[in-house]
């Protein structure tokens, strides 16, 4: 008769928690629950579901972040209760215990084959999730950095009027209160960065990664400029200019959809690009950065918001670089600095956006859960799942301090080394934002 105050120690759960814990060399830091009902690990934690043998098997064939992922996209791995509390804690446990990445001898994956035999859990390397990225050719050419971009935002427009808000500002807001609302924040970026770039009435703006026109329209409107809008996704041209039908702004907006690198106009006023450069990539970043020297004219002011990373981990993640933004690529903010520099744009203003970050993703977040069956129904339920895990695990990356964003306003001198500039103006940027 089995003593039922004994815990069984021979169930799914408890002897893939030892493989972990040999793997990371620390004890496990949540709940695991496997597909027989078996439980272990710490209570009080959050708990990390597999609801089938399969989630096993992915990761066999997919060791890390990338098989974690689609586990959970699939459904095969779940978090019961706040996902974000969970990864905190799994994060955290690496940083104070001292997790490695897990380097398995042949002998560590002998046993680790082994006992997912035992299991039941070996078999072909099941497909990958229809919601990853499929991207052929080399990186960052014209073609392949066009499927890129319509990977992620051509998914629809919309998904994107679910998940944003009025402005359809796809990118940080600028909070100037902790209670304010998203569009307001999102309104006060628009208007700061305007301000930064001096725009008055007539001004020549070029918006470059110009998204659903949120600064195009803004530009446009509140300070009467004249913008040219470039984007490379079908879908937000298609927005974009069916915005300027509705508000009357054909004089003032013309929308292209295009590759930066075929942009031919210069002599602009203001360029802006904003959180467009991270799908730049690494080689071709001085090439761009070189154009927006070109595109302004003598005395003219770019302005990028982008995001950024430590030196040693430049690209998104596995998770990000397979379903959110492909080939992506972020360096700190020094380095961007430093390219904007060797391009002959002398830079006047950074700006550290973090924090706003943290908000604006946590907004986006809300109103995911809060819509959660709407966008399952525009989407379907995988899709949703990688949304939630890219919002959630965003908010803790910028949180955390692993990824920031930043403002970098330069100026292209003239030859005698006039940037252009009023050296009172700055006062003013922040004065009465929404």
């Amino acid at each position: 008769m089995t003593d039922l105050r004994t815990p069984d120690r021979t169930g799914a759960a408890h002897r893939l928690a030892a493989l972990v814990e040999d793997a990371l060399g620390v004890p496990l830091p949540v709940r695991l629950r496997a597909w027989d009902g078996s439980e272990t690990g710490p209570s009080g934690t959050p708990v990390v579901v597999l609801r089938s043998r399969r989630a096993l098997r992915r990761l066999l064939w997919q060791p890390g972040e990338l098989g974690l992922a689609q586990a959970y996209v699939t459904g095969e791995l779940d978090v019961e209760g706040d996902l974000a509390e969970g990864l905190r804690t799994v994060w955290a446990a690496g940083r104070e215990r001292g997790a490695h990445a897990p380097r398995l001898t042949l002998a560590d994956r002998a046993r680790a084959v082994g006992e997912a035999a035992r299991l039941g859990a070996i078999g072909p390397r099941p497909p990958v999730p229809a919601s990853q990225a499929r991207l052929r050719g080399s990186r960052h050419t014209k073609a392949r950095d066009r499927a890129a971009i319509s990977h992620h935002y051509d998914l629809s427009n919309d998904f994107y009027r679910l998940l944003l808000d009025d402005t359809m500002a796809y990118s940080c807001g600028y909070w100037t209160a902790e209670d304010m609302d998203p569009a307001d924040a999102q309104r006060a970026k628009l208007e700061l960065i305007c301000r930064k770039l001096g725009l008055t009435a007539g001004s020549r703006l070029l918006d470059i990664g110009c998204g659903w026109g949120s600064l195009t329209l803004y530009a446009a409107e509140q300070h009467k400029a004249r913008v040219t809008a470039v984007t490379l996704a079908r879908e937000q041209a298609a927005y974009v200019r069916e915005q300027v039908r509705e508000r009357g702004l054909e004089e003032r907006v013309e929308v292209v959809c295009q590759d930066y690198r075929d942009i031919t106009g210069s002599g602009y006023d203001a360029v802006s690009t904003i959180e467009m450069g991270e799908h730049v990539g690494d080689e071709e970043y001085p090439a761009f950065a070189a154009a927006l020297h070109r595109m302004v004219r003598p005395e003219g002011r770019v302005l990028v918001q982008q995001m950024s990373r430590g030196a040693n981990a430049p690209g998104g993640g596995a998770f990000i670089e397979a379903y959110i933004a492909p080939d992506m690529h972020m360096r700190p903010l020094g380095d961007t600095v430093a390219l904007l520099e060797e391009a002959g744009l002398e830079v006047r203003s950074t700006e550290s956006m973090r924090e706003h970050y943290v908000r604006t993703v946590a907004a986006w977040h809300r109103t995911l859960e809060r819509r959660w069956d709407e966008v399952v129904a525009l989407v379907g339920t995988e899709t949703t799942r990688v949304w939630r895990l890219y919002l959630v695990g965003g908010a803790l990356a910028f949180e955390e301090g692993r990824m920031g964003v930043d403002q970098i306003l330069s100026v292209r001198r003239d030859r005698k080394g006039a940037s252009g500039l009023d050296l009172s103006e700055a006062a003013d940027w922040y004065r009465d934002l929404v």
